[in-house]
């Protein structure tokens, strides 16, 4: 999926009450050498902008898409999905809208949460697809900003919509995992089409899980139900080829980012008009949504992985995010930012611009004015922090 970023960071930070969850938000577990570094369970009251950014905008994403993403609770909210279970909640509409005759949401982690290597996975209730909607779980690099697409790379951990699925009557079934790549147009593109035996539209969580590193990207459905099963889509990403530019292997080693939205239309599903939308009627109030119960990260530790976060997400009993956040020590004082140890220091605004950088024990902040900063530590081990202050 081809679709531009817009950032809007004025959701308030997350509260402190709490949905008690009825599903497990276990997920795949820490499996195979795996520790849970990172994990959102969106039981909060509100969208925690240090996780993630609400996009706006009514480009059609590449795709010829017929929505508008607004930053409305209408579209984009933290709720419960009927059944007590805290979850992120995108939701699709039929409305006149900036020009639009839909409105939607998207959310995507770039420059505040992003990793390289490890295994993500998030639990997904689907909205019945059939006809039009097109709901994804996925990821792009977070260098998107400097080199755009396809250069940044994709990975499309599962898609659903697809006109094959339209035409096959095996929408609920039908769903694909893809990535793409590239100097530029037209892209490098692996695809791969799947057809489940069951509904992955049934009212019930799925989890979709994606396992990535220096050899290969690897995607599971339902892993925590069936763990011995074979991967839907797997692809070889060999060690960056310097005579080769088009490479996978010069555009799938890097931190990735995270991102979640609920399309309407497009050249996905082949749709390109709102009248052959039929996945928001009379029955459903014109209206469907996609509910995301959590996202977790894991990570072995090793030395080809990196993790970038704004904030520690949800509390983790063990595992390598703990230790992480505990080995350096990060302080600010009024003046400047302190390390327990000489490391690069790096200080961003909320929109996740740099404003300084430098490697050193301390740096001073005195030349920014009054706000708010994330500040990120990395030592030379690799260990980071990141903390939020107020000047």
């Amino acid at each position: 999926m081809n679709r531009s970023i817009l950032l809007l960071t004025t959701i308030s930070l997350c509260a402190g009450s709490q949905i008690m969850a009825t599903e497990p938000q276990t997920g795949s577990g820490e499996t195979d050498g795996y520790q849970l570094v990172w994990q959102d369970l969106f039981d909060a009251d509100e969208l925690n902008y240090m996780r993630w950014q609400i996009e706006v905008n009514g480009s059609g994403g590449g795709n010829n898409e017929l929505q508008y993403y607004t930053d409305r609770p209408e579209n984009v909210r933290l709720g419960d999905d009927g059944q007590g279970n805290g979850c992120l909640i995108l939701t699709a509409r039929r409305e006149n809208y900036n020009g639009k005759s839909f409105t939607s949401g998207r959310v995507n982690s770039k420059n505040i949460t992003a990793f390289k290597h490890g295994k993500v996975e998030a639990a997904i209730k689907f909205p019945k697809t059939a006809n039009g909607l097109w709901p994804a779980f996925w990821m792009m690099g977070n260098d998107y900003d400097a080199v755009g697409w396809p250069k940044c790379g994709e990975t499309d951990i599962v898609e659903m919509g697809n006109v094959t699925g339209i035409n096959n009557g095996t929408q609920e079934r039908y769903f694909n995992g893809a990535m793409h790549w590239g100097q530029g147009w037209p892209n490098a593109s692996y695809a791969v089409p799947s057809t489940k035996s069951y509904s992955l539209q049934d009212g019930e969580f799925h989890l979709f899980t994606c396992i990535w590193d220096e050899q290969s990207v690897r995607m599971f459905v339902d892993l925590d139900k069936n763990p011995m099963q074979s991967a839907y889509f797997k692809m070889d990403i060999p060690a960056n080829a310097p005579d080769d530019e088009w490479s996978p292997g010069n555009y799938f080693h890097k931190e990735n980012f995270i991102l979640f939205n609920l399309a309407v239309g497009g050249n996905f599903p082949n749709i390109h008009n709102a009248d052959g939308i039929t996945a928001l009627n009379d029955a459903n109030g014109h209206q469907a949504s996609m509910y995301v119960n959590y996202v977790k990260i894991y990570q072995k530790g090793v030395d080809s992985e990196s993790l970038f976060k704004f904030d520690d997400g949800d509390p983790i009993s063990s595992g390598i995010g703990s230790a992480t956040a505990t080995s350096l020590h990060l302080n600010y004082n009024g003046a400047s930012v302190s390390a327990s140890e000489v490391c690069n220091i790096t200080v961003y605004d909320l929109q996740g611009r740099t404003l300084l950088a430098g490697r050193a024990q301390s740096l001073n902040m005195d030349t920014l004015s009054t706000g708010i900063y994330v500040v990120r530590a990395i030592a030379d081990n690799n260990l980071s922090r990141t903390i939020k202050v107020t000047k």
